[in-house]
């Protein structure tokens, strides 16, 4: 059982930046932009400030001083406490060793595509195949560039399994494609009620 409170996703991420070392708010969320982390996390300047604000209230994080660069506004720079570090090894672990059902939208629509003619299902399904295609392209992208500037494979182990996912998810849609275009799943059924 978790000594602290659930941490959400944005809260573990701003907690491993923090982990990282000290910094203020917006340049966390810069930095998640730039490493593309916002497509594991839906990343807000807004969000992350008031996530950092609990986190604090929390005693996970602890201001440290604060500054101001140029015209722009007065920045408050935070660290990690020692049980800040406590609580995202526990949440970290726990997501790591604990499957949750995130009921995702996808195997609804596919659960109900029987509502739509055969024709626009396969259509949808190859323009879907090629979007999975592109998410491809660019996580190979990511990886080239990670290892270009020498990043332990330690630190982008969620960029190896997204694409293994993309890939299976490409597999799995192609063969779903072929089944319907062959006629091995009919379409033109009597609904059963």
């Amino acid at each position: 059982m978790p000594r602290t409170p659930s941490l959400t996703p944005l809260a573990v991420a701003a907690l491993a930046l923090l982990a990282e070392g000290r910094t203020h708010p917006y340049e966390m969320y810069q930095t998640l932009v730039l490493r593309s982390e916002d497509r594991l996390v839906k990343v807000r300047p807004g969000s992350l400030y008031h996530t950092v604000d609990r986190l604090a209230r929390q005693g996970l994080v602890r201001a440290t001083g604060t500054g101001r660069e140029g015209n722009r506004p007065e920045r408050t720079t935070y660290e990690i406490t020692e049980e800040g570090a406590l609580a995202l090894g526990e949440r970290v672990a726990d997501i790591i060793a604990t499957p949750v059902n995130q009921f995702p939208e996808f195997p609804l629509g596919l659960g109900e595509a029987h509502n739509l003619p055969l024709e626009t299902v396969i259509d949808l399904l190859r323009k879907r195949v090629g979007l999975v295609r592109a998410d491809i392209t660019v996580l190979d992208e990511a990886v080239r560039a990670i290892r270009a500037k020498g990043l332990p494979a330690k630190y982008w182990l969620d960029v190896r399994y997204l694409r293994t996912m993309a890939e299976a998810d490409v597999a799995t849609l192609e063969a779903l494609i072929d089944d319907l275009a062959s006629g091995v799943i009919p379409w033109d059924e009597e609904k059963k009620h």
